[in-house]
């Protein structure tokens, strides 16, 4: 369709694992994710995710495939704020990323509508860098949920190594014992007002959601964790979402 053409989170964080080897973190690629989050028309949620399923998946599915895209998706509102729709794509540059826009908006331009430009008139866009996750995994489930940060912009990158070295091992054990399927931590490169992005996975959102308890639980206990309180001060507020992932393309 061409309304996603513009458009690429998630969000859902897909880059190499960490805890790489010297060599491994030099040799690694980026990762790079253009995620638009739409504002449309309850009425038409319906249509606008058949279309998706119709006419864009195939056309995406087929760009992952002949590496084109490093990934996409579009993923539907289930709790939280006002944005409904996300759809993303991504990349291992910059450039890739703006490249693979291009080539998209090309091979997509005889799509349907579908009647998404009316429906979904509203959106902003998001450019996100990977600094750390679980890697490409096999099985994510259907459940994700976002956390979308508002940071102090001159100590973010010292949550990043909080992130890394403190709470990435909590997140690898929930993953371990099969209580998520999924976890990421993404830098803000162009957008609004939210610097940084944790995500995670899972089959349901029940099991989600205790998950996440036990992973703050875990993280802060008592509230005597000084370096989770540092976190805290660094990253004063945060939205929440819950999405429905309907269709992900992934090598």
């Amino acid at each position: 369709m061409k309304y996603l053409l513009g458009a690429s989170l998630l969000a859902l964080a897909i880059t190499l694992p960490s805890g790489l080897s010297a060599q491994e973190e030099e040799d690694k690629k980026d990762t790079f994710i253009y995620a638009t989050y739409f504002y449309c028309k309850t009425s038409a949620f319906d249509a606008i995710d058949a279309a998706t399923a119709e006419h864009t998946a195939p056309v995406y599915d087929a760009a992952v495939k002949d590496g084109t895209l490093g990934g996409w998706g579009w993923l539907a509102h289930h709790t939280g704020g006002k944005w409904n729709r996300l759809f993303y794509h991504v990349s291992d540059s910059m450039d890739g990323l703006f490249a693979a826009q291009k080539t998209m908006a090309e091979r997509s331009k005889d799509l349907p509508d579908g009647g998404f430009s009316e429906a979904c008139s509203l959106h902003e866009d998001y450019i996100w860098q990977s600094e750390a996750n679980s890697g490409l995994m096999e099985k994510r489930g259907d459940a994700a949920m976002s956390v979308y940060h508002v940071c102090d912009i001159t100590r973010e990158e010292r949550a990043d190594e909080i992130v890394k070295e403190v709470f990435a091992p909590v997140y690898d054990k929930a993953i371990k014992d099969g209580k998520i399927t999924s976890w990421g931590w993404s830098s803000h490169v162009v957008g609004g007002k939210y610097r940084k992005l944790s995500t995670m996975t899972g089959e349901g959102f029940p099991q989600l959601l205790k998950a996440r308890g036990e992973i703050l639980e875990a993280l802060y206990g008592e509230g005597d964790n000084p370096v989770a309180n540092e976190f805290s001060q660094i990253c004063t507020s945060h939205s929440d979402y819950l999405w429905r992932i309907l269709h992900e393309g992934r090598p």
